[in-house]
């Protein structure tokens, strides 16, 4: 009598470079987990986005799982919202790669360990997640800062894979330092189009996340010599100002003299645990 194969959806499963660099251990284990529990198993091994893109593109009615960090979250995220496919299926996340890059998979909820991650992506719960689109086609999962005054962005590559883990490093350590050496700017902050900090005033942080409560945004502006904050909830967030740069999630982008960010509620669905 022939062994029946498991009941699972079939999954196209994305290895991030540095995941499989750092941690090959705990990626060999949450792919025999996913194997196991699953009809069917792609495994993609890109080493460039164009690679994630072309894997995505291909990946039929297979729903997609990454093996990786923060970074490797986001940029399938972001590749799938460029195809207009990102509602279609849940994505799942097993979580490989230094503490400080996983805090987004600790606040969606996604088990730190592998074996765990693993078996939520296949026995877990669809939890819907909210959005931030901006008006350039940008995307925010987690969080938006404006570290006002920052350095010129860092941008994440894709190097070698044996070089994959320094550089991820070195680009968590450059992020952090923008945002600690951030200093009073004068920006106008509308949310809604109510105006919640102007020209007049220094601002020394603006910060815009995905809520708790579904389809709405937490605004928090910090003025500067303590005043403040103000905190408020809306759909949609203009910022205007003299070449100012912000971050998005990890990365940081700009400079730019506006910017509108909208929300999207339910855009897209991510396996959790029961």
């Amino acid at each position: 009598m022939s062994a029946q194969r498991p009941a699972g959806h079939p999954l196209l499963v994305v290895i991030d470079p540095a995941a499989r660099a750092m941690d090959g251990e705990s990626v060999r284990i949450a792919k025999d987990v996913l194997c196991a529990g699953s009809s069917s198993v792609k495994i993609a091994l890109p080493d460039s986005a164009e690679e994630v893109e072309r894997a995505l593109a291909h990946r039929g009615r297979r729903r997609t799982v990454i093996i990786g960090d923060d970074g490797a979250l986001l940029r399938v995220v972001r590749a799938l919202h460029r195809e207009r496919t990102l509602g279609q299926a849940p994505v799942g996340l097993v979580p490989v790669g230094h503490r400080s890059a996983l805090p987004l998979a600790r606040a969606l909820g996604v088990p730190a360990g592998a074996v765990p991650a693993a078996r939520a992506v296949l026995d877990g719960a669809e939890r819907e997640l909210d959005l931030l689109v901006d008006d350039s086609g940008g995307i925010v999962v987690g969080a938006l800062h404006i570290p006002c005054g920052a350095a010129p962005p860092v941008r994440l590559g894709w190097p070698p894979i044996e070089q994959a883990a320094r550089t991820a490093r070195a680009a968590r350590s450059l992020v952090r330092s923008l945002v600690a050496n951030g200093h009073p700017q004068r920006l106008r902050v509308e949310a809604d189009g109510v105006i919640l900090a102007d020209l007049d005033r220094p601002v020394h942080e603006v910060s815009v996340r995905t809520a708790q409560q579904p389809g709405l945004a937490e605004v928090l502006v910090r003025g500067s010599n303590g005043s403040g904050p103000v905190s408020v909830q809306a759909r949609t967030v203009t910022v205007s100002g003299r070449d100012f740069r912000y971050r998005a999630d990890a990365s940081v982008s700009g400079p730019v003299r506006t910017r509108t960010w909208t929300l999207q509620p339910a855009a897209w669905r991510l396996t959790v645990p029961r």
